[in-house]
């Protein structure tokens, strides 16, 4: 029988009827699947996904004006609007580059206690607001050096972690329900132990994930799981087994020590990349329908009950390493502007559907015999329902006859999809007949079928993108003292308004002289701001150094990302560096490259008083000046557009007065 499409069907009656029509009546589809959907199935019992601000991957975030801020957080965190995620997860700063800028410590020195700084406290507070039941966990990445004599395995680094969850408690009404070890490093088996020991110590009963390592680390990311078999006591001071991208060519690497360890799988970092390659997520093809794929695939092969997606938003600029790493993207606070992307729709069709809590049938669960995955898991009552099929890898439509069993709920079946040409529509109901229902799925589609209700879809717009403003200028009086200034990302060290020492007002101060313990590549201090399609322009400030410091400007900087540069204590840009000995060089930093010393000389000695600093550039001459007299004008193409940034040695130095200016 062949079946006759009019121009007026639309997609949703299409689907219906081949619903009702017997497979072998239809030539064009795949192998037709019976799935009985059973309540008595089964099963591990589902954590939640959400996703991870570390990096300072949500640094703009903070600068977005109302309403765009708070219509972003509703894309993220209120229940039955967007993504809904159900765990937020954050760093806990240590004043280091920890992937896309530094996030500030709260403790920068033994006995300083400042649980204001940053922004990730405000986010959890936001998250929270939203929704109330927000699972929160906390990582570190990097300390400041003051922890254990620059030993980060130590008690000092395990007191720090409970007073971060204290003031989180304390100050915030936050429960922080799990902690990690450090990020992406070989666990300590004496620490982790050690660490479990303090929060007793400390009254408190957030639980540890150990040990979020990468692929290859050590002797392999899940080698906890094999520790833990010959130690009581480490066992029992882990709660949860997390691991960092759990997909290597194409495989879900988790061992069979670790599934039948007893202690839940999460994979506490991931992306629709797999950790590898340039991450892309700002359309369906690249990061919508691969993200559909990895949700399903990380129950079904590797037993993991929660995904956490780094990051929940790409608020760092685009020169910054892996950009474009967020369920959505907003990095343009001068404009309001943000990207609804598909990721924000793929999350929802699991979060708006189960919530922690509810538990996987794994009977009912499983592959689609023409390429695709279903996963269902029903409530706490036993009643509610929902499965998550994709047809990501789908050539035809797949019919898929359903029976219910097992006490689920009988009553109305609720089909959502998202596509390339849908994101998140309620599409189609259906009433079973006798415990039994079907439907026909599109290839390369994420699809929701639940009997629970409360989904909704966010309908809030953002403004126009707009360029960063040209000519720009701060003075910093408006900049709250010891904030950082709008727009400026900290890429090491910690850049603060203070008041000015020598002059009245405020300035911008970088504070961190004692070099962190690193995770990663560690630059000198700079933060940097602008646009990298800029060409010709002058960047200026006033500056004043300590003894024995420097201060450096940049520009034309065309990338600040740290781990192509990997041991560069400069990003990739034009650099006019001045000792407070008098000592003055103009540098042309490239990745992967030496540095080019393209001037320098010697004048008299400036500390502790206030001079200013500029860079011009025009076409291939770059010109450097100090008081308003010439220092240098050379020839170079090296650089031909970027950003600008201010920026010391770990040394503290004040800024004022910055311009950018044609």
């Amino acid at each position: 029988m062949k079946i006759h499409w009019t121009m007026g069907m639309s997609r949703r009656r299409a689907g219906v009827v081949l619903a009702l029509l017997g497979a072998t009546a239809v030539c064009c589809l795949a192998q037709n699947l019976k799935v009985t959907l059973d309540g008595r199935s089964k099963g591990r019992i589902f954590d939640g996904l959400g996703a991870l601000s570390a990096g300072a991957s949500s640094r703009l975030l903070y600068d977005y004006p109302e309403p765009e801020r708070s219509q972003i957080l509703d894309y993220l965190f209120k229940p039955g609007y967007g993504a809904a995620l159900q765990h937020l997860k954050v760093e806990v700063g240590g004043d280091v580059n920890s992937t896309d800028g530094a996030e500030p410590s709260a403790q920068r020195t033994r006995g300083d206690d400042d649980f204001t700084r940053g922004y990730e406290w405000w986010l959890m507070a936001e998250a929270h607001k939203r929704n109330p039941k927000i699972v929160l966990d906390i990582l570190p990445w990097g300390a400041p050096g003051w922890i254990g004599n620059g030993h980060y395995y130590s008690r000092d680094m395990a007191e720090y972690m409970a007073r971060f969850i204290e003031a989180a408690r304390d100050k915030y009404g936050l429960k922080i329900s799990y902690a990690g070890i450090w990020n992406e490093k070989v666990y300590d088996a004496a620490y982790v132990k050690e660490l479990h020991r303090v929060l007793k110590e400390h009254h408190l009963n957030t639980k540890i994930v150990c040990c979020d390592e990468y692929p290859g680390e050590g002797q392999g990311q899940w080698a906890i799981a094999e520790a833990m078999q010959g130690d009581p006591e480490l066992k029992a001071a882990v709660d949860v087994i997390g691991v960092h991208y759990p997909q290597e060519n194409g495989k879900i690497t988790t061992t069979q020590t670790a599934r039948a360890s007893g202690k839940p799988l999460w994979a506490s970092e991931d992306q629709p990349n797999s950790g590898g390659g340039p991450i892309v997520q700002r359309t369906w093809a690249l990061g919508g329908r691969v993200l559909a794929h990895l949700y399903n695939r990380n129950y079904l092969e590797g037993t993991m009950t929660a995904t956490e997606i780094w990051s929940p938003i790409t608020s760092y600029y685009d020169i910054l390493a892996a950009p474009n790493s967020g369920l959505m993207y907003a990095n343009t606070p001068w404009s309001g502007h943000y990207d609804v992307q598909s990721t924000i729709w793929v999350t929802a069709h699991t979060t708006q559907f189960a919530q922690p809590g509810w538990q996987y049938l794994d009977a009912s669960s499983g592959d689609l015999p023409g390429q695709g995955t279903y996963v269902t898991l029903k409530s706490p009552n036993g009643k509610d329902w929902s499965t998550v099929l994709e047809t990501i890898d789908a050539k035809r439509p797949q019919r898929v006859d359903f029976a219910i069993a097992g006490g689920l709920a009988s009553g109305a079946v609720h089909i959502w999809e998202t596509s390339a040409r849908r994101s998140f529509e309620h599409i189609a109901d259906l009433t079973p007949k006798g415990r039994m229902f079907a439907y026909t799925f599109e290839p390369e589609s994420i699809y929701t079928l639940t009997t629970a209700t409360g989904q909704g879809k966010g309908s809030a717009q953002p403004p126009p993108q707009r360029p960063f403003p040209f000519p720009y200028k701060d003075d910093f009086e408006s900049t709250p003292l010891t904030r950082a200034a709008r727009y400026l990302s900290d890429q090491d060290g910690a850049f603060e308004a203070h008041a000015c020492q020598g002059r009245k007002g405020r300035c911008l101060e970088q504070v961190i002289t004692q070099k962190p313990i690193p995770w990663g590549p560690l630059p000198d201090p700079f933060t940097l701001a602008g646009d990298v399609g800029w060409t010709d322009y002058t960047v200026a400030a006033d500056f004043s150094v300590q003894p024995g410091g420097s201060a450096t400007l940049m520009g034309r900087i065309d990338s600040g990302d740290v781990f192509e540069g990997d041991k560069a204590p400069y990003p990739s840009g034009y650099i006019l560096r001045v000792q407070a000995g008098g000592e003055w060089e103009l540098i042309s930093a490239a990745f992967k490259r030496p540095l080019a010393q393209l001037a320098s000389g010697t004048l008299r000695a400036l500390p502790d008083t206030w001079h200013r600093f500029a860079l011009t550039f025009h076409g291939n001459r770059i010109s450097a000046t100090l008081d308003g007299g010439r220092l240098a004008s050379v020839e170079d193409a090296s650089h031909r557009h970027g950003m600008f940034a201010l920026g010391t040695g770990w040394n503290r130095a004040q800024f004022d007065n910055l311009a950018v200016t044609q």
